[in-house]
């Protein structure tokens, strides 16, 4: 049964608690994040062209840098300034966008997990932490001649006590 006191409160039995829902709404956004990233990843193996996208896209097309500069309605610098910006991993979203658009193009982006999926990132990271620890502890176990070994052992039982804990396994 609820208790009347609202400092101390607590939920009808069968309620789902606060950081269920929060870890159960954590893991739908996930698998939700997962499912949109999916048509990046292979994008995300392709390379991209050494003097960049916009000067790649701008040669290909046939259009000049002045006539690039004439859409943006700018100086005839700004372009090529902007594919060497691009080049160099300097150039701002904003100014990546405007040249898309001057070509012809949509700018789209994404971070996509280099484990291939965020679930999959999440385990990893959680492994890392949990190794991180494990190491600490064996270390200072071993200083006191206490170590137990299994390390590996004992970090993936660990993660996936954590895993199942926030309802990912």
């Amino acid at each position: 049964m609820a208790e009347e006191s609202n400092r101390g409160q607590r939920k009808p039995y069968g309620s789902v608690s606060r950081v269920a829902m929060r870890n159960e709404f954590r893991n739908l956004r996930l698998k939700q994040l997962d499912r949109a990233l999916e048509p990046f990843r292979e994008a995300g193996k392709n390379p991209r062209p050494q003097k960049g996208w916009l000067r790649a896209i701008r040669e290909a097309l046939g259009i000049s840098a002045s006539e690039v500069a004439r859409t943006l309605k700018t100086s005839r610098q700004l372009p090529v300034q902007l594919e060497k910006a691009e080049a160099e991993d300097r150039i701002t979203l904003k100014s990546l966008r405007a040249a898309a658009i001057a070509l012809g193009c949509d700018l789209v982006y994404a971070l996509v997990p280099k484990t291939n999926t965020l679930e999959a990132l999440v385990e990893d990271r959680a492994r890392a932490q949990i190794k991180k620890h494990a190491l600490g502890v064996e270390h200072s176990m071993a200083l006191e001649d206490q170590a137990v070994g299994r390390v590996d052992e004992a970090v993936e039982l660990e993660t996936k006590r954590q895993l199942t804990k926030r309802g990912l396994r």
